[in-house]
């Protein structure tokens, strides 16, 4: 079998695949002309999140049995295309789970307790205590948008901060567990604390956080996005914080994360939003950690095998 790897990886990928006798050509620098010149060659692919792998791309691999993506999402692979042309599709999605949960969780507890503004206070010499006094995690409702691996590991975390674990998913049936409640998406607009997405990049996701979704929550809430970017409308998230309806935000993600190509308009939304010190923002980083890196190539191999 021989694999095309066209993106940078973790060096643990390539010990695996000699274990297994799998050939395969490390090319992190290739971009999608030169990927779709060299595909008709190999039987697989891996990549993580710099190529887009539609029929364009897809057009003369006649050999390919597989796309491995190093990662959650499947955004970035037309999946119909896959499937017409008998190309099956692995992707990592328990690889990062962890990370994803702990990094949600650290995020709040930054926000809660003004962990950021208040380091940043203190090294410029102002001790106020009183002007960082915090929020308690505990005894807070959380919605999950969304309850697949990394909403599950996100719940469990957060039942572990004694917290009410609401979920609502919509692709799932019978899905509560000792962590969550099995919820639907009117209850956490009526009873959450803090929403939490964990869904996947769909024509149905896109932007499904506008101005109109946050307007129907019964309370204030602080919104945590650890998903993709664009489920969310930035410019109806400041709306949210300046109106007050939303409390807070923890984003991992952006709509659009190449933060040096916005608009007049995104620039501005930007602004407001790394100004802000009811706001904290990670450089998508949610599922990037050590551990992940390894386990996401251990996951993607073990599929591979299994699939193959």
């Amino acid at each position: 079998m021989k694999i095309l790897i066209a993106d940078s990886m973790h060096s643990s990928l390539f010990n695996m695949l000699e274990q297994r006798n799998w050939e395969y050509d490390y090319q992190p620098e290739y971009r999608r002309v030169e990927i779709k010149a060299a595909l008709p060659e190999f039987d697989g692919l891996v990549i993580r999140s710099k190529t887009f792998v539609d029929r364009e791309m897809l057009a003369d691999a006649k050999n390919l049995k597989f796309i491995a993506r190093a990662g959650a999402g499947l955004d970035l692979i037309d999946l119909d295309v896959a499937k017409e042309m008998n190309i099956q599709v692995f992707h990592a999605g328990t690889g990062n789970r962890d990370a994803v949960a702990e990094h949600a969780l650290g995020m709040l507890l930054a926000l809660f307790n003004n962990i950021l503004k208040a380091d940043r206070e203190v090294r410029s010499g102002i001790w106020d205590r009183e002007g960082n006094r915090g929020v308690e995690l505990m005894g807070k409702t959380v919605g999950l948008i969304g309850y697949g691996n990394n909403g599950t590991a996100t719940a469990k975390r957060m039942s572990g901060f004694g917290c009410k674990v609401l979920a609502y998913d919509k692709y799932r049936d019978n899905y509560g567990d000792e962590f969550a409640e099995a919820s639907s998406l009117e209850r956490i607009m009526a009873e959450a604390d803090i929403l939490s997405l964990h869904i996947p990049l769909t024509e149905i996701s896109k932007r499904m956080i506008d101005d109109t979704f946050i307007e129907k929550f019964a309370k204030s809430f602080y919104f945590v996005n650890l998903s993709r970017g664009e489920t969310a409308s930035l410019s109806a998230v400041v709306a949210g914080l300046k109106s007050g309806k939303i409390k807070g935000a923890c984003l991992d993600v952006l709509e659009k994360e190449k933060i040096d190509k916005l608009s007049e308009a995104q620039q501005k939304t930007f602004d407001y939003l790394r100004t802000s010190d009811n706001v904290v923002l990670t450089p998508h980083i949610g599922g990037w950690t050590h551990e992940s890196y390894v386990r996401i190539n251990e996951v993607l191999v073990s599929q591979i095998e299994t699939g193959i």
